[in-house]
């Protein structure tokens, strides 16, 4: 008998935002870096093809607290991070990305959208990005969300006009997360909370668990992560949804 052949690798295209400036604190926002870091490691150990990629397209850059050589030394423990900034092998993943647009969707079996500050500023609002999400959703595929990437559920719609969270059981950044980063900063950071905004949603489930607690939810083929802590454990449940 003939050897079977080896199954196809699970894909996954981790969406990124690109650098903005944040209309609240003027500071230069993009992502988290545990955010990528931490799930681009499970989406590889799990032998995932794994495509970072952006809404424009371009060098991406790192919310400077979540940097693990910054000065405030917030980040200092995360050393996945410190390893994915400095191998030769992750380093350049986050230059010259790719822009969504450009990539052919169908091959991927799952979205990622990594958060951080830039998606308050660059994804919120952007209706072209939430289409494709919708579109990737609506074609079978797993959609995953982690802390302030989760901003995009609150104005993604199916295209039967409803939100793609009706009816859904889903998680973001906390509002006790909101408060304990502005009370740390000693100033307003971003220009809404998510967890208010999911709230005032009639038909949808928004939760939390403790501050800055690992937290991930699955809800079907909607997979979301509270916040940096939680992105490993949202791309866990990602794998499990896939079968492997």
């Amino acid at each position: 008998m003939g050897q079977s052949a080896a199954p196809a690798k699970r894909s996954v295209v981790m969406i990124v935002s690109n650098p903005a400036t944040s209309p609240v604190t003027q500071w230069p926002i993009g992502f988290w870096w545990a955010e990528l870091s931490h799930a681009w490691l499970e989406f590889h150990h799990a032998d995932y093809d794994i495509v970072v990629a952006s809404p424009k397209g371009g060098d991406l850059e790192a919310d400077a607290w979540s940097d693990p050589t910054h000065e405030s030394g917030y980040a200092a423990h995360d050393i996945i991070s410190l390893g994915f900034k400095t191998s030769p092998i992750t380093a350049p993943l986050i230059k010259n990305t790719p822009a969504l647009a450009s990539l052919d969707l169908n091959r991927f079996d799952a979205a990622f959208v990594v958060g951080g500050q830039g998606p308050m500023v660059t994804m919120a609002h952007d209706a072209d990005l939430h289409g494709v999400l919708a579109r990737f959703y609506e074609d079978g595929k797993i959609l995953s969300a982690v802390c302030h990437g989760t901003c995009v559920l609150l104005r993604t719609r199916l295209s039967n006009g409803d939100l793609l969270v009706k009816d859904k059981t889903w998680t973001g950044f906390a509002n006790s997360e909101e408060r304990y980063a502005e009370h740390a900063a000693n100033m307003k950071i971003q220009p809404f909370w998510i967890e208010t905004e999911a709230k005032a949603i009639a038909e949808t489930n928004f939760i939390t668990a403790g501050l800055l607690a690992e937290f991930a939810v699955r809800d079907g083929r909607l997979i979301t992560g509270q916040q940096q802590n939680s992105s490993a454990a949202a791309a866990r449940l990602v794998i499990e949804a896939l079968g492997h």
